[in-house]
């Protein structure tokens, strides 16, 4: 008998049990799901993918905290950017042959502070210690109670066509 999402997520660490929680109230029941993992497609707020998984990944910046949910947007990231995206956020992840970026964090709102300031570094808004210093000031106000809006939501156009890049044949 294929086990539910509640008892798959029963003896999950603390964290992404409750993530779990928030994240099927907010988007309902995940599309697919194993023993260590549960996976929306598509969510209301603009997500391609999220992935929840029970592996916690000890992250440091912008202060100590697990790493357990990426989500994912289409996504063209010039090649030239990889290096400063990986420089301004190692949980940040430019996928080129998929035309993806992904943010892996805590929450949701943290993974759109991510990707909205990675955004701003292949724009040329902001360098890379100018989105850091962004970063670290978002996340004490969200820690605080606030709510700034790069953590609610893409504060780009996301509408740029096909964003993958194949490559060529050598």
């Amino acid at each position: 008998m294929p086990a539910t999402v509640d008892s798959v997520i029963a003896n999950w660490p603390e964290e992404p049990r409750e993530s779990a929680k928030r994240l099927i109230e907010q988007y309902g029941p995940p599309q697919e799901y194993t023993a260590s993992q549960l996976i929306w497609h598509r969510t209301h707020d603009g997500w391609k993918r999220t992935i929840l998984t029970a592996e916690e990944t000890p992250h440091e910046f912008p202060a100590h905290h697990m790493d357990f949910l990426e989500q994912f947007i289409d996504y063209r990231v010039p090649v030239e950017m990889f290096s400063a995206l990986a420089a301004y956020d190692g949980s940040v992840v430019a996928d080129r042959t998929r035309g993806e970026l992904s943010a892996r964090c805590g929450g949701t709102s943290m993974n759109f502070v991510a990707v909205n300031l990675a955004h701003d570094i292949v724009a040329g808004i902001r360098t890379i210690d100018e989105a850091r210093a962004e970063y670290l000031r978002l996340y004490r106000a969200f820690e605080q109670g606030e709510k700034p809006e790069y953590t609610q939501g893409f504060q780009f156009d996301r509408s740029n066509g096909d964003t993958r890049d194949p490559d060529e044949p050598a």
